[in-house]
């Protein structure tokens, strides 16, 4: 039986740990919209200037947004081409534990049987995050 309360109570204490560490971390859109040239899905971490340069080119032919890399590092989703107006992506939470972060986003679809232009779009959405992050996973929410 004590071993049945020691396992259990050490459970618990571990339960408690991962939800006290998980905090919430703030982050800063850096574009948005509906007009990538990344046409297939891409779930990206970008640690350096080069590699932003490189992501940027291949997203867009405008100029890059200036982005610190000695503060932050940049991660975002593309969705890739879609057939019609009405889809988009949104980041809408952060979380940290540590040097880990779990970015949440959402998909929206236009309405089954609604109008929408017949026109192709690239939703994508990049933000900033500290740069202690580490490791990154992403997490498709329900709206």
């Amino acid at each position: 039986m004590l071993r049945f309360v020691a396992g259990r109570r050490s459970i618990l204490c571990s339960l408690l740990a991962q939800a006290v560490v998980s905090t919430a971390i703030s982050f800063t859109s850096v574009a948005q919209g509906t007009r990538s040239q990344i046409q297939e899905p891409r779930q990206v971490v970008v640690r350096t200037a080069a590699d932003w340069q490189t992501l940027w080119t291949a997203h867009d032919s405008a100029a890059a947004p200036n982005v610190d890399f000695s503060n932050v590092i940049v991660v975002g989703v593309f969705l890739g081409t879609r057939p019609t107006a009405g889809f988009s992506v949104r980041i809408t939470a952060v979380t940290a534990a540590g040097t880990k972060a779990v970015v949440e986003y959402v998909e929206t679809r236009p309405r089954p049987g609604g109008m929408t232009a017949q026109v192709l779009t690239s939703p994508f959405h990049l933000v900033t995050l500290p740069r202690q992050i580490e490791t990154v996973e992403f997490k498709k929410a329900d709206k």
